[in-house]
This record gives structure tokens, C-alpha cells and sequence, in this order.
């Protein structure tokens, strides 16, 4: 009988032990589980130098930024929107590649057009700070001149020399001569003369074979009449440069992804979907712009003949193989005392620029002097 209840309490004692010992692993493992949990986190939060990127948030930095060529001339948000009355849609006096283009005055007087870009027209501050740095150094009597630029997020703004009597495409295409005319004379549009047309040609010219010339050279690759400004004595100034684009000249040309151009200026290798640009781009759209401003017809639209209807080129190839280069001339043009060897001319200088092939085409000083030395 004792045995028994020894036995009986030795068998309590021991499972009492054994419970007792279980239990004391039980914690000691929970303890350092605990540990090692809180470990990592320890380890995955050290002290941060640079804020988490939110995905949902634009890795563009903002950057406030202002230039002027003239430091006298204080270019800032609060100014030109004062100057364009908040950019207001009575003073927008263009809409050029990438903006809208105002007529503004600033607090000194100066009378001056401001671009209010596109928030996609350039990548970001740096490419758009390096462009304008370009651009600004450019100094030829038949490119707009900028004047300075603001700058802050994605807002960009240009401010460029005002030019007074518009663009080009207007004075073509845009006549104002009955009871909608404005009561100032010199805003009437009257047609332009031949003497008038062909020397605004050869300022375009010039300016082309400048850019063309420059020791790293610059395409404008939007060579059009509306990029085309005139300011009160119908000198011509090449405007808009949202396109334009250094090339190395040891490659002689520009590779780009990026659409560039107008349709109907537009070159056919462009069309067939090249993407190499070069000066011969730009000498295809001088060569349309030429036909244009000779015969007042838009080159985006077909042309007449006979029967058939052909592309302003074709049709500008066919009067000159049938020597009858006086019919490409705008019909609003009074041909009394237009010289039929200077219409001749410069058709043939058209036709030579707006070759098939950029082989074909020449370059922009032979250009100059084929324009300069034409008679009138």
C-alpha cells in the first residue's frame, strides 16, 4: 500500500516538473520570438536622409526660375500677368507651337509678346533652361530675339521682342480690306506686291542660312508662313523655335522620335516616315514656303488643273515646264510692271528647293545668293 502511494506521488511530482519545465520553454521561446520580430524593424527603419518616393507623386522638382537679356528688364509672374491682363483672350495675338502667344506692355514700356507654354513643351526645367540659353544667343536682324523667360513647376513663359504687323500666313491668307477692317491703316492687310513678297523671302533666307551656318548649326524643322513675323517695314523674322534642335556636324544630322513639322511643309522623307533631320529639311519647307508667298495658295490644299487635282509642288513644276511661271503668281497681285524673268527665277529656285531628294536640294548660302542676285 505505501509503494502504491509513493509511486502515486512520484508520478504527480514528476508531471508536475515536466509541466513546470514545458511551461518555462513555452516562455523563453515567445520571449525571444519577441525579439527577433521587433529586430527587423529595427533594422528596415534607420534614420532616413530623403523622403519615400510617393508613386503618386511627380518626381519633377519645382523650380522658380527667371532671365532677362536686359537686366534692367524684371521679368517675373505677377508682371506678365499684370502686362496680359491675366493672360487675358483679348490680347492672344498668335498660336504658335506648343502656346498661346500675348501682346503685353511692361511697367518700364516696353512693348513686348509673351508665350504661355504647353505644360508638355518641354521634358523639364533643365532641357527647357539649355534651349533657352541656345536661343538667346542668337543675334541676326531676321530672328526674333528673346528677351527672357519665367519659369516655376510646370509653368514656362517666353517673352519675345514684339513684332508689329503679325505673321505672314495672316497677310497671305487673311486679307482685311471691307467694314471688317480695323479703323488704323497699317492694320489693313492689303495685298502684298511681288517686290514686297520676294524680299520678305530673302530675310527668311538669310535667317536660315545663319542658323544653318553656326558652328554647332540649328534646324528649325517648322519652317511656315505663320512662324514667319513681319514688323512695320515688312521685314521678315523667324519665330518659334519649340522644334528647334542642334545637330553635330560630324554627323550632319538629327535623330529624333518626336513629330516634328507642318503638314504641307513637311519634306517626303518626313512623309514616308524618316526620322533623320538635316538642313535640306529645312530648305524643303523654305522652298514651299516660297511657292506660297508667290502664288497665295496654302500647300496643304490641292490644286486645280484641268481636271485633276495635284499638290502645289507638282503643280508649281508643271507651269514651269510649260514656261508659264506668270500663272503661279497670286492672282491678287497686279502684274503691271512685274518683270516675267524675275517670276521666272524665282520659281526655278522653288522648284531647285523643294527637290525630291535632300541631294537635290541645295543649301541655304547658294540660296541666298540666287535670291540676292534675282532681278525685280
Amino acid at each position: 500500500m505505501e509503494k502504491a502511494l509513493a509511486a502515486v506521488l512520484a508520478a504527480i511530482g514528476t508531471f508536475i516538473v515536466v509541466t513546470l519545465l514545458f511551461a518555462i520553454l513555452i516562455l523563453l521561446c515567445q520571449r525571444r520570438k519577441t525579439k527577433t520580430s521587433t529586430l527587423p524593424t529595427r533594422q528596415n527603419n534607420p534614420t532616413r536622409t530623403r523622403p519615400v518616393p510617393d508613386p503618386n507623386h511627380s518626381s519633377v522638382s519645382i523650380v522658380d526660375a527667371s532671365w532677362s537679356y536686359d537686366p534692367n528688364l524684371k521679368i517675373s509672374l505677377a508682371e506678365l500677368a499684370r502686362a496680359t491682363d491675366n493672360f487675358s483672350p483679348h490680347l492672344i495675338v498668335g498660336d504658335g507651337s506648343f502656346g498661346l502667344v500675348y501682346k503685353a506692355r511692361l511697367n518700364n514700356g516696353t512693348l513686348v509678346a509673351v508665350k504661355k507654354l504647353s505644360p508638355d513643351a518641354f521634358q523639364g526645367f533643365r532641357e527647357f533652361q539649355a534651349e533657352m540659353e541656345t536661343l538667346s544667343k542668337l543675334d541676326h536682324p531676321n530672328i526674333v530675339k528673346i528677351l527672357g523667360y519665367w519659369s516655376s513647376g510646370p509653368e514656362r513663359l517666353l517673352v519675345y521682342e514684339f513684332i508689329e504687323r503679325g505673321n505672314l500666313d495672316q497677310w497671305l491668307h487673311e486679307p482685311t480690306t471691307g467694314p471688317e477692317a480695323q479703323e488704323s491703316l497699317s492694320d489693313l492687310r492689303l495685298p502684298l506686291s511681288w517686290e514686297t513678297r520676294v524680299n520678305i523671302i530673302r530675310g527668311v533666307a538669310h535667317g536660315l542660312c545663319y542658323l544653318h551656318g553656326l558652328e554647332k548649326p540649328i534646324i528649325h524643322r517648322d519652317i511656315k508662313a505663320s512662324n514667319v513675323l513681319l514688323d512695320s517695314e515688312f521685314k521678315a523674322h523667324i519665330a518659334d523655335f519649340g522644334l528647334a534642335r542642334r545637330i553635330d556636324t560630324s554627323k550632319y544630322s538629327h535623330v529624333s522620335t518626336q513629330f516634328a513639322g507642318t503638314m504641307g511643309y513637311m519634306p517626303p522623307e518626313y512623309v514616308a516616315g524618316a526620322n533623320v533631320a538635316n538642313q535640306k529639311v529645312d530648305v524643303y519647307s523654305f522652298g514651299i514656303l516660297m511657292l506660297e508667298t508667290g502664288s497665295g495658295r496654302r500647300p496643304n490644299l490641292p490644286v486645280k488643273m484641268g481636271e485633276e487635282d495635284i499638290g502645289l509642288v507638282h503643280w508649281a513644276r508643271k507651269m514651269k515646264e510649260r514656261s508659264s511661271e506668270m500663272d503661279v503668281v497670286d492672282v491678287n497681285i497686279s502684274k503691271e510692271g512685274l518683270r516675267e524673268e524675275s517670276v521666272k527665277e524665282y520659281v526655278r529656285i522653288a522648284c531647285m528647293c523643294t527637290g525630291e531628294l535632300q541631294k537635290e536640294r541645295p543649301e541655304m548660302p547658294e540660296v541666298v545668293n540666287l535670291l540676292d542676285s534675282m532681278p525685280l
